[in-house]
C-alpha cells in the first residue's frame, strides 16, 4: 500500500503543478502541444483537438509543452507562441505552476478544518496558579464575552487572547447564575519550535478541561485514608449521585456538614509485570467506602469559591486532586535517584510551592542545567532531594544537534469528558484556518531554506523521493486526515522550491523574465543554454545528496519496498 499512497500523492501534486501552467496558458490563448504527467514509457495517451495528453510510468514529474517559434508552421499560429506573448502573460504562465502548489494546501487544510464541527465550550476547567487569571476567574466560569466580543467556544477565547499580550482585556463571565466582569492582562509566553523559531503568544493561564474525579490521599491519618481510600482512586458516585468532574466531588463533600457518605470508587489494578507502574493498568476494580468527614458547624455557610472548596475538602476529609501526585517514576531516572517514588506528592521546587504539574515542568525546563531542590511528602511525611535533569543530545529532522533535558516522572490526572458545543460557522472557520495554516507552513519552509543557505541546517536534512515515499506510506496508514496533511506540506515544499532562482526550475525562468523586463531585451539563447546547464548540474548534485541521505535513513524501507514490488 505504501507504493499506492506514494503514487497517489506525487501524481496529484504533479498534476496540480502542471495544470497551473496549462490552464493559464490556455486562458491567454497560448497553444499547448503536450500535457504530460510522469516520465518514461506512456501507460496512457490520447490526443485532443490540439493537445496530446499522456501519463508516464514514473510519476516523478511532468511537463507542459507550449508552442514555440520553431513550432509555428503557419502565420495563423504565430500569435499563439509562448515567446510572442506580452511579458506579464509569460510571467503569469510560469508563476502559475508554483502558485497552484502553494494555494492547493489552502484547499487541503480547509477540507480538514471542515471536520471541526464541535469545540470545547468557553468554560474554565482549570486556572493555573500565578497566572493572570488566578484570582480573577474560577473553575466553572463560563466566558460570555472578551472586550465585548461574544465567545462561543474555548478556541474563540484563545483567539481573542493570543494576539493581545500586555493589553488589558475585559472578560464578562457567568458564575453561579450571575454575571461578573473582570479585567485580565495576558502575558506573553514563548513557544520554541524547530529551526530556532519562537512563537510569541498571549495567555492568561486557563484550561478548558475539567479534571476527572481522581483523588489524591496525601496523609495516612486523614478520614479518607482511614476509610480505605487511596491515591488514584476514581470516585464514580457519592451517595448514589454520579460524578463527572473533580469539582462535582468537592461540591458534594464541601456541602456535607459531617454526615457519613458512601463513595463508589474504581481503583486501578496494575498488571503484575508493571511493578506498580500505572502505564501497565489493565483493569479497574469497583469498591465501596464509607467516609465520615470532619463535622462542620451546621450554621456555617457553604463554600462557593472553587479553591476554597478544595481546601475545605482537604482539611475535612483528606481528599484532594491527583494533580501533583507522582504516578510513574522510572528507575534510574534522576528523580528516582533523588528518592522520589510513585504516589509521592510534590509540594515545592527550589523553595517555591507547586500546585500544577505543567508549571512544575515549565520551572524545571526554564533552567535545566542547574541542580534543583525537590520537596515532596509520602503519606504526610516531608522528604526532599537534589535533582539534576539529565541532558540528551539529539539530531532533529533538519540535521541540527539539540540538547534536551528530561524530567521523566509523570503524573496521572485524567480529564473529564466535556460536553461540546457546535461550530456556528464551520465553512468560514475552515477557510480562515486553512489560510492561516498554509501561511504558517509557508513561513516554516521559508525559514528552513534560509537556514540551509546560512549553513545553520545541515545538508543531511535534504530529503528526496524515498523520504516522500516513507511519509506518504506512514500518513496513508494513519488515515485520510494525516494523508491530506502530508500532501499539503509536500505541495507547499514543491511550490516554494520551484520558485528558487535556479535555471530549469520555474524560479529560474521567472528570473530570466525579470532580467528581460529590466534590460528591455530577451536573454540570448546561448546564455539560456549555459544557465540551464549550470542549473541542471546543481539540481543533479542536490539529487545525489538527497538520495544519499534517503538511503542512509531508509535502507530497511528500501528493501521492504523492493520486496513489495517484486513479490
Amino acid at each position: 500500500m505504501d507504493l499506492v499512497y506514494f503514487i497517489l500523492l506525487v501524481s496529484v501534486l504533479v498534476f496540480i503543478h502542471e495544470f497551473g501552467h496549462f490552464a493559464v496558458a490556455k486562458l491567454f490563448g497560448v497553444r499547448v502541444l503536450a500535457f504530460a504527467i510522469g516520465f518514461g514509457p506512456k501507460v496512457l495517451r490520447f490526443r485532443g483537438p490540439e493537445t496530446e495528453y499522456s501519463i508516464g510510468l514514473f510519476p516523478l514529474g511532468g511537463y507542459v509543452k507550449m508552442l514555440e517559434r520553431t513550432d509555428a508552421s503557419t502565420p495563423h499560429d504565430a500569435h499563439r507562441v509562448f515567446d510572442a506573448q506580452p511579458l506579464w502573460k509569460r510571467i503569469a504562465i510560469v508563476l502559475a505552476g508554483p502558485a497552484m502548489n502553494i494555494m492547493f494546501p489552502v484547499v487541503l487544510y480547509t477540507s480538514v478544518f471542515l471536520e471541526d464541527r464541535a469545540f470545547l465550550p468557553a468554560q474554565v476547567g482549570a486556572v493555573l496558579p500565578g497566572k493572570p487569571a488566578d484570582g480573577k476567574l474560577a473553575v466553572g466560569d463560563r466566558i460570555l464575552a472578551v472586550d465585548g466580543i461574544r465567545m462561543g467556544s474555548f478556541p474563540d477565547v484563545q483567539q481573542a487572547v493570543a494576539p493581545n499580550a500586555g493589553r488589558p482585556l475585559g472578560f464578562r463571565v457567568e458564575r453561579d447564575g450571575r454575571e461578573v466582569e473582570v479585567t485580565i492582562t495576558p502575558v506573553e509566553e514563548l513557544e520554541p519550535r524547530e529551526l530556532d523559531v519562537v512563537d510569541r503568544i498571549g495567555r492568561i493561564g486557563i484550561a478548558p478541561n475539567f479534571p476527572a474525579p481522581v483523588i489524591g490521599v496525601p496523609h495516612r491519618d486523614s478520614p479518607a485514608f482511614l476509610a480505605g481510600l487511596r491515591t488514584f482512586d476514581r470516585v464514580v458516585s457519592v451517595n448514589g449521585k454520579p460524578l463527572a468532574t473533580l469539582d462535582d466531588l468537592f461540591r458534594l463533600l464541601s456541602a456535607n456538614h459531617g454526615d457519613s457518605v458512601v463513595l463508589n470508587v474504581r481503583r486501578p489494578i496494575v498488571a503484575p509485570a508493571g511493578e506498580n507502574d500505572l502505564a501497565e493498568i489493565a483493569l479497574y476494580e469497583s469498591r465501596i467506602f464509607q467516609l465520615m468527614p470532619v463535622r462542620r458547624d451546621s450554621e456555617a455557610a457553604d463554600v462557593n469559591d472553587a479553591n476554597e472548596r478544595a481546601r475545605d475538602v482537604l482539611v475535612r476529609t483528606g481528599i484532594e486532586g491527583a494533580e501533583m501526585m507522582a504516578a510513574i517514576v522510572p528507575e534510574n531516572s534522576t528523580e528516582w535517584r533523588a528518592g522520589l517514588r510513585s504516589g509521592d506528592r510534590i509540594v515545592a521546587l527550589d523553595g517555591q510551592p507547586q500546585g500544577m504539574w505543567q508549571l512544575l515542568e515549565a520551572a524545571l525546563m526554564s533552567d535545566p542545567q542547574r541542580e534543583h531542590r525537590l520537596e515532596w511528602t509520602r503519606l504526610g511525611e516531608p522528604m526532599s532531594g537534589a535533582l539534576q535533569l539529565q541532558e540528551e543530545r539529539l539530531s532533529d529532522d533538519f540535521g541540527q544537534t539539540v540538547a534536551r533535558y528530561a524530567f521523566r516522572t509523570i503524573h496521572w490526572a485524567p480529564e473529564a469528558q466535556s460536553q461540546l458545543v457546535p461550530n456556528p460557522s464551520p465553512v468560514t472557520y475552515a477557510i480562515r484556518h486553512g489560510f492561516a495554516e498554509a501561511g504558517r507552513v509557508m513561513q516554516f519552509i521559508g525559514i528552513g531554506l534560509a537556514r540551509l543557505v546560512e549553513g545553520r541546517v545541515s545538508l543531511s536534512s535534504v530529503s528526496g523521493p524515498i523520504t516522500i515515499y516513507d511519509i506518504a506510506g506512514r500518513a496513508g496508514a494513519k488515515g485520510r486526515t494525516y494523508f491530506i496533511w502530508a500532501m499539503a506540506m509536500i505541495s507547499m515544499n514543491l511550490g516554494l522550491i520551484n520558485l528558487l532562482p535556479i535555471p530549469v526550475l520555474d524560479g529560474g525562468q521567472l528570473a530570466f523574465l525579470v532580467i528581460e523586463a529590466v534590460s528591455k531585451r530577451p536573454i540570448s539563447r546561448r546564455s539560456r543554454e549555459v544557465a540551464n546547464w549550470i542549473g541542471m548540474t546543481l539540481l543533479a548534485l542536490l539529487m545525489i545528496v538527497a538520495f544519499k541521505n534517503d538511503i542512509e535513513r531508509h535502507w530497511e524501507l528500501i528493501r521492504g519496498a523492493v520486496r513489495e514490488i517484486f513479490t
